[in-house]
């Protein structure tokens, strides 16, 4: 077996068992088709194994390539890690580079553009990734530099600091209301069309504040993916659970029994020791803890930055 194998190949094959196509893996990477294959069979006559096997579904991995796909996508993480460090230009205080910021998708879609709008205003060179997803960003194995997480990390090799409760509360749109009625009390939600949670692990908690006798059945449209929801509720569907600092900035959506449902996550911000006094990712961090409180609140902030004109 060649050892010295180029990583332009792990990296098809990469593309091509995410994609599970040659031709979604050329798109990705920008190249044709047949210089994909190519570099696919370099790598199987590399490695002297088959990696993929063919049928009218695609490209599957064949039997032990899973285990290279592991490590495969370390280096790739590893490779967008060096280039993320090696695009610092941190000079005279002009932050620039790349910083990767993991978060939840409504969190990415809804607070942190408020949060970004006056950094990169601020600071021309400065670069944000935004890497959204509902599963927790694995910041050891680099995949974010800095992560917001709404449970506390339990590795002592992170650096967590947080940054504030978000509560909770029923809202629905006006229209909604109009059409169903506003209720009185909790007991009054039974009759209501409840927006919230599928599968997702801190359903419990949730519907235990809202009272005893509520169950995930009592939930008639269930998504895990909070975006949904919130166009679900911004479409007069039904009542909501949602963070309350996204939907106090909307007149149209009104909370429901305010001072009845009191559960409430926490934010924490979580950065690789390694990496917490690189100056772009300080100073990225800082202005997070600075901002994000307060739009958690429902509070849009001065988008002035200290420091800058």
């Amino acid at each position: 077996m060649n050892r010295d194998i180029d990583w332009a190949l792990w990296r098809s094959f990469l593309a091509v068992a995410d994609t599970g196509s040659l031709s979604a893996a050329a798109r990705q990477l920008g190249l044709t088709q047949p210089t994909l294959g190519r570099q696919i069979a370099a790598l199987e006559t590399a490695l002297d194994r088959r990696l993929f096997v063919k049928s009218q579904a695609g490209y599957a991995l064949a039997d032990g390539a899973a285990a290279l796909l592991e490590e495969a996508r370390a280096m790739h993480l590893s490779a967008a890690a060096l280039a993320r460090m090696a695009s610092s230009r941190d000079d005279a205080g002009d932050l620039a580079g790349v910083v990767r910021i993991a978060a939840s998708h409504v969190v990415g879609a809804e607070v942190l553009p408020h949060a970004l709008a006056p950094l990169l205003a601020g600071h021309p060179r400065l670069e944000v990734e935004l890497a959204l997803s509902n599963s927790a960003a694995d910041l050891l194995r680099r995949e974010a530099d800095i992560a917001l997480r709404m449970v506390r990390p339990a590795q002592s090799t992170l650096v967590a600091r947080k940054l504030a409760d978000v509560p909770l509360g029923l809202f629905a749109h006006r229209a909604y209301l109009d059409r169903a009625g506003s209720p009185a009390q909790v007991a009054d939600l039974a009759r209501h069309v409840l927006i919230g949670p599928d599968r997702d692990p801190t359903l419990q908690p949730i519907l235990a504040a809202l009272g005893p006798g509520f169950t995930r059945n009592s939930l008639r449209l269930r998504v895990d993916e909070e975006a949904a929801q919130l166009g679900a509720m911004r479409a007069g569907l039904g009542i909501a659970i949602c963070q309350r600092g996204i939907a106090v900035r909307e007149d149209a959506l009104v909370e429901v029994l305010p001072g009845a449902f009191g559960h409430a996550l926490e934010c924490w911000q979580v950065i690789h020791a390694d990496l917490r006094d690189a100056p772009r990712i300080r100073a990225v961090a800082d202005h997070l803890a600075r901002t994000l409180p307060a739009l958690f609140a429902g509070r849009i902030p001065d988008h002035n930055i200290p420091g800058t004109t």
